[in-house]
Parts: structure tokens; sequence; C-alpha cells
């Protein structure tokens, strides 16, 4: 291959990205000497294939002769919102570890010319430390805020772990003794966060690369915590045909077609010299065709002379034939038990770290509330201070739930009302009548007023409520041996404005709207 130049050198690059800030200095720096550049992704939810955007783009950086770090930051994946909970951190670093070398051995990238980085094995040091002291001396809660307004989970009332989230980011440029930064356009405002607050820390002012954020499968940005919108990278042949028969792809629709953004930024950037994207299609269809450049390819698609079906299967071939490697990569029998402990099913995460398990034991996060109807009041046959309701959770039929509100609630309040369900205590036989859940009820100190929590009336039934700051995953069943709903509910109460809150984190619809009382300062059982 022919020695680049600094103009080619450039190009690669810069090919493909949306937005450069910094452009002269990357002309100066390649004028001298290579670039170093890093490429940094939290530890949250499993990598799909919207991640062979960023990989196409850092096999570019090598072909320009670039020194490329991968961070594997892990302090932020807990910093945000504690979308990784503690617990699970490691096993999802060393995750994210084996399946982007995965990825970046699949398209060809030799391992050996990228330098791979763990954030909490630096960002713990005390000269770190201290410069994020520094730090939050000169940022202002607005900038920090408005920095991570697009990529840290935006509640009502932030964490500060979320406001340390930029600086940490900006710091990093630092520590890893870098020219440039790349990520998506969604990283824009960290970035001038970055170029704003390093230089007045003494550090320099670093380059940013910023890739086009990739169209999900139903339009929108692709995210992991949306199942429909992605490809899993270990997704079987026929899932990822399921998904991409259900993904959007309107005729002639070039601008939010998830598909024709994936060929352009993934598959054309790795073509080979001659390469190109081959469709096959039946003789009266139009025969098979192949694009040489993808400018030709949309083009072809606009004027509708491509159909979608034909554009979906050309995709198949081409992202299983990615895929293939990686999947082979996660037979061995200790990647599938990693990938299993990193990732468990819903209602089976364990403290796996000590210092997490004390956490995890307080954790109101593992409290399965829930959002019900009740449709049908009776008064118990066999106890006079106790009602049988039938409450809709948006399941196959209702739950039966036994609740001593006789002597406070009429029956006529109590049908069709919205309540707050604890769904996931073991059931248990009250007079003979097995009570699945609690009702969710503030109670003044003499247990005279006893009222059930107002949930607002926009809520869904079966709609999962969660506490503020907490969002890992409920416990399928509480142990009553452990007596964790005995020990969450000392802390779970309404505060002076009757609001219902676990230690001050407000109780919350998925539309973010506060469950409350007309008893404040009341305990919530």
């Amino acid at each position: 291959m022919a020695q680049l130049t600094p103009a080619d050198k450039k190009t690669l690059i810069t090919r493909n990205l949306q937005e450069t800030l910094g452009d002269d200095k990357l002309t100066k720096i390649l004028g001298e000497r290579d670039l170093k550049i890093y490429w940094g992704t939290a530890t949250t939810g499993k990598p799909h294939v919207a991640y062979f955007v960023p990989m196409s783009k850092i096999a570019d950086f090598l072909k320009a002769g670039c020194e490329v770090t991968i961070l594997f930051a892990d302090l932020h994946a807990y910093l945000d919102n504690m979308k990784a909970p503690w617990s699970l951190l490691e096993l999802r670093t060393q995750y994210y570890e084996q399946v982007i070398k995965a990825m970046l051995s699949s398209i060809g990238v030799p391992l050996d010319k990228l330098k791979f980085v763990k954030g909490s094995d630096y960002q713990l040091s005390k000269e770190y430390t201290l410069d994020v002291y520094k730090l939050s001396s000169v940022v202002t809660q607005h900038d920090a805020k408005k920095a991570g307004a697009e990529v840290v989970k935006q509640v009502e009332y932030p964490l500060l772990s979320g406001l340390l989230y930029p600086g940490l980011q900006a710091l990093d440029e630092e520590y890893l003794k870098v020219d440039a930064q790349f990520g998506g356009v969604d990283q824009r405002k960290i970035f001038t966060f970055s170029e704003k607050y390093l230089p007045q820390l003494g550090y320099e002012k670093r380059i940013h690369f910023m890739n086009p954020m990739v169209p999900g499968l139903a339009g929108g940005k692709m995210s992991s915590s949306e199942e429909d919108s992605k490809i899993d990278l270990l997704d079987s042949p026929a899932n990822v045909k399921k998904k991409l028969k259900k993904a959007f792809c309107e005729p002639g629709n070039v601008a939010d077609n998830g598909l024709l953004s994936f060929v352009k930024h993934v598959l054309f950037s790795l073509f080979k010299e001659g390469e190109g994207f081959e469709v096959k299609r039946e003789a009266e269809h139009g025969g098979d065709i192949t694009f040489l450049k993808y400018e030709d390819l949309e083009k072809y698609y606009a004027e509708d002379k491509l159909h979608p079906g034909d554009l979906k299967a050309t995709v198949e071939k081409y992202i299983n034939k990615l895929l293939d490697p990686i999947r082979k990569a996660f037979e061995k029998p200790e990647l599938q038990k990693l990938s299993a402990a990193a990732y468990p099913p819903p209602g089976k995460v364990k403290a796996g770290a000590a210092p997490a398990a004390g956490a995890e034991e307080e954790g109101p996060h593992r409290l399965d509330i829930r959002v019900g109807k009740v449709v049908e009041v009776a008064r118990h046959p066999d106890a006079d201070t106790l009602y049988v309701l039938k409450i809709d959770l948006a399941e196959a039929q209702p739950r039966t739930i036994i609740s001593g509100l006789v002597k406070f609630v009429t029956q006529e309040e109590l049908e069709q009302r919205l309540v707050a369900v604890l769904c996931n205590l073991k059931p248990s036989k009250m007079r003979g009548i097995l009570s699945e859940g609690m009702v969710l009820c503030t109670s003044n100190a003499d247990h005279t007023v006893v009222e059930p929590i107002v949930v607002p009336a926009t809520a869904a039934p079966g709609s999962r409520l969660a506490f503020e700051g907490f969002s890992g995953t409920p416990d399928e069943q509480l142990n009553p041996k452990k007596k964790v709903w005995e020990k969450l509910s000392a802390d779970f109460k309404t505060n002076g404005e009757g609001v219902a809150v676990w230690k001050d984190n407000f109780l919350l619809t998925p539309e973010g709207e506060k469950l409350s009382s007309k008893l404040a300062n009341c305990c919530i059982k």
C-alpha cells in the first residue's frame, strides 16, 4: 500500500463524520505526526449492531495511522443514573471488552494496534480525583446539566452523579494523553464543555470528531433499552430476520432509514477496492445489481427502483456475515457464562460484589410496584374488616388482593379506583383466601386514618412505578425470610408535602408524575 500523505490521512479520518471541532489543529498535527485519539463507551446495556458504526470508523483511524485507545467507561455507567448496578459493573466491563474485540476481529481490525483501558484503573487515582474537585470549583450546575442533556438520563431532580459525568469525560482526554476524542453527535455538548473547561485547569483543548446518530430499526435512535429498535450482536439469524421484517423501511424514504444508514456508515466503509453492495433479485424484478458507491444506492432507492424487501434481504445477508464470527466466539462456555452473569434475566440480579451487598439489599428498585385498577370490591366472607379486591394489572386476569380498608374507605370509593400495588410479595392466605399482592396505603400515627396512595389519573394499569435514581430490576418475589419489604418500608413514606418518597427519592409513573396522599409525613404500607 502506498504511503499516505497528511491530506490522505485527514480524508480517511473525517469521512462520514457529521462534524469536526478543531479542523485547523487536526491539519497541523497530521503535518507533524500521527494523531492520538480515543473512543469511550459506558458499559451499560448490551452493545448492538449500531456499534459497528464507531467500529468501522475506528478501522478508518487505524488505516490513517492513528494511535487509538478504547475506553471502557465503567464509572460513567454507574454515574449515569446507575444504568449499570455496582454489583454488575466489573462483569459488564468484561462483557464489553470481549464483545467489542470480537466485533473488531469480525471487520478485520488488528487488535494489536489498539490500546484498551478501563476507566476505574485511573479515575480513582489521587491526581484524577483532585482534578475532579478542581473542576467542580469552576463548573456551574447549569453548564454541567446542559452538557449531559443528550447523554445522561434526565430526571426532574438530577442526582449529583449525573452532573459529574461530563467533567469526568472531559478529564479523560487529558489522562489518556490524546489529541482527539471521537463519539456520536449526541456527545457534542460534552465536547464543547470540555473545550471550555479543560483550559481553565491548564490543560490543552482537544479535537472532537462526531458521527451521525444511526436511526433504529423502528425509526429514531437505535437504543439498547428499546428491544425492537436494535439487533443484538448475539441475535440468531432467525431473530435478525424477524427484526428486519418489522423494520421501518418506507419506499423511497432515505431520510429516516436505519437500513440505508447502516449500509452507508458500516458496509461501504468496510468494502475493499472493487467490492460493492450486491443485491440479488429475480429477473422480473430487475435482476441482480451491484452498487460500488453508496450515493448510487441511495439515489436508486429514492427513485423507488429498489423494493424495501430486497433492501432488507440484502442487509440481512451482510449483517449475518458480520455477526457470524461474534456468535462463534460466544459459543465458548466461559463467554456464555459471562453474558448470562453480566445481563441476568429480570428478577435475578444478585449482589455479587461484597461492598454492594448492603446497597442491593436496601435498594427500593427491588420492589415491583405497579398501577392497578380496582374492578371488583366485595366483603371478605369470614372477616368483617377485610375487602376482597379484584385488581386489573394488565395481566391475563385480575389479581385477588385482600385489603384491610373496610373501616376507612367505602366500597363505592374503591370501585374503578387506580391504586399502587406491591406485586412481588409472596402470595399468602388471609382467612382462607389467597392474596396476591398489597394495596399501598398511607396511615397516620395512631392508625385512625388510612387511605390508598393517590395515583395520577393518566397512569395506565400495569405500568411499573419506579423510585427516582433507582433503575435496577425488581425481584421476582421478595424473600420473606430476609425481610426485604420490612427493611425497605422503614424509609417509605410521604414527605411534608404529602408526596410518596423513599429516602427523599420520589415514586414516579413512567411519565414522571408523582404519587401523593392527603397525609403528610406518614408511613406507607
